[in-house]
């Protein structure tokens, strides 16, 4: 249910602000976690590369520095993972995968709670070097 490296693309994405640098750190994450799976090379790097880029685009514009802010954009960007993930599983692929609204933003709000511990840790642990 938890993803971490969807949560860890989203930090590095943001706190970077660097399109090009959250693109690379989301296919990177991404094709790391698909060589670990038994699932098809790429459908998680894709994803990913797209909500990397998303999330540092909007961490130019934005400052999510605060929990209330780091909730909605993690619960966003996971909502949007989960869709195009979908997306490229079943269309490109063929995967028979069942979508359900409910499972989906259950686990996108649990998430999101588990994304805002991560990240205040991830600051504190950053702030210190």
């Amino acid at each position: 249910m938890f993803d971490l490296p969807l949560l860890v693309t989203i930090f590095f994405s943001i706190s970077r602000r660097n399109p090009i640098s959250g693109l690379l750190t989301g296919a990177a994450i991404g094709l790391f976690q698909d060589a670990l799976t038994g699932l098809p090379i790429g459908v998680n790097g894709v994803a990913k590369t797209f909500v990397g880029y998303l999330a540092s685009s909007l961490g130019v514009r934005l400052d999510v520095e605060n929990a209330g802010a780091r909730l909605l954009v993690t619960l966003v960007f996971y909502v949007i993972h989960e869709i195009v993930y979908f997306m490229v599983a079943r269309g490109m692929i063929a995967l028979n995968l069942q979508w359900s609204w409910p499972h989906e933003l259950g686990a996108a709000l649990a998430n999101a709670l588990v994304g805002v511990l991560i990240f205040f840790a991830l600051d504190r642990f950053k702030q210190r070097t």
